[in-house]
């Protein structure tokens, strides 16, 4: 029986948002219907090379459309917040970009007006649904590398110097932590939650104010470690290892993983390959869709409540820094 399809809008016209609308014509129970930019130029560009049959010169006809399920939001991180307002206000349920807010206080104002709506909310950490992740968590839900002790992941990329873009801006919510950060604290929180016994973290601030590279040691019960680091100005491995008491699992390039390796002391290698045809965006779009179908508002893969205390992690690790994105006052 071919599944019914959710109609799709997404609000916003970059890279990201690109990527995601390549994934979505694969993804069998969505299909794009609409795209909504600031102005009415980009959003026809955007419909006609993704073949999307409506397009809107703002974000507020976007929201408008009556036909519309869902939308993405795949605007600039300090947007997040009014563009989610805005789809809720308009009875939408909505997959935001992550990090999801620029800070908690952000989020719990978006969880609290989806909950009082009762709409369906989740922040599109893609790297939860692809499929080596959910054969990680298969393998640590088996006990098969034993009781998980230490987690290492790091994030980092060395983009260019641009003290005008997006990535070295405080006003757009630029720096390691945002950006790239966001990727290994999610997969700790995935591991071992997101509420840690105690944080310790230091970082570099250059010149533009942003956080440029940094690190953090999450400690939680019985003694059990995530060791973090995210850069915007450094190359790092980009690799995770996760470490238990009979073995450990490796997973090159965690945050868009292709492929997973268990090693459990005594017994053979075992290699987990992802030969795909999306990007990976399409996997969360489809635990949308089966959402949606259920009659669900949350996703029990990233939980509202896992996206707060993730979020509130996040601010305290930058106030351990004396970090404060200009929005915040």
């Amino acid at each position: 029986m071919q599944e019914s399809k959710i109609k799709w809008g997404i609000m916003g016209t970059g890279w990201i948002a690109q990527q995601f609308a390549s994934d979505l014509a694969l993804v069998s129970n969505g299909e794009a219907l609409a795209v909504g930019s600031r102005t009415a130029g980009s959003a026809a560009e955007f419909a006609s090379k993704y073949d999307i049959p409506r397009s809107y010169g703002s974000y507020e006809e976007l929201v408008q459309d009556p036909d519309i399920d869902v939308i993405y939001i795949a605007t600039p991180h300090p947007l997040h917040h009014e563009n989610v307002r805005l789809c809720l206000d308009a009875g939408k349920a909505v997959l935001c970009e992550k990090p999801f807010t620029i800070n908690s206080r952000e989020l719990e104002d978006l969880v609290a007006a989806a909950r009082e709506r009762k709409l369906f909310l989740m922040e599109a950490m893609w790297t939860r649904f692809l499929p080596p992740i959910v054969k990680v968590r298969e393998w640590l839900k088996e006990g098969r590398i034993g009781e998980v002790r230490l987690l290492k992941a790091d994030f980092g990329f060395r983009s260019g110097w641009n003290p005008e873009g997006r990535l070295l801006n405080l006003q757009l919510g630029g720096g390691a932590l945002l950006d790239a950060g966001i990727y290994p604290v999610s997969f700790a929180s995935m591991i071992f939650g997101a509420e840690p016994d105690g944080i310790w973290s230091t970082a570099h601030i250059g010149e533009t104010g942003v956080d440029e590279q940094f690190s953090v040691i999450l400690s939680y019960d019985s003694g059990k470690t995530a060791s973090l680091n995210g850069a915007i100005r450094l190359g790092l491995n980009n690799e995770a290892y996760i470490y238990g008491t009979n073995g450990h699992i490796h997973i090159p390039s965690f945050l868009n993983a292709k492929s997973a390796t268990l090693h459990v002391d005594g017994e053979d290698t075992v290699h987990f390959n992802d030969d795909r045809k999306e990007i990976g965006y399409a996997f969360e779009a489809y635990e949308v869709g089966r959402c949606l179908a259920e009659g669900r508002l949350e996703s029990d893969v990233i939980p509202l409540n896992e996206s707060v205390a993730i979020m509130k992690l996040l601010d305290q690790i930058r106030g351990q820094w004396g970090l404060k994105y200009p929005s915040e006052g």
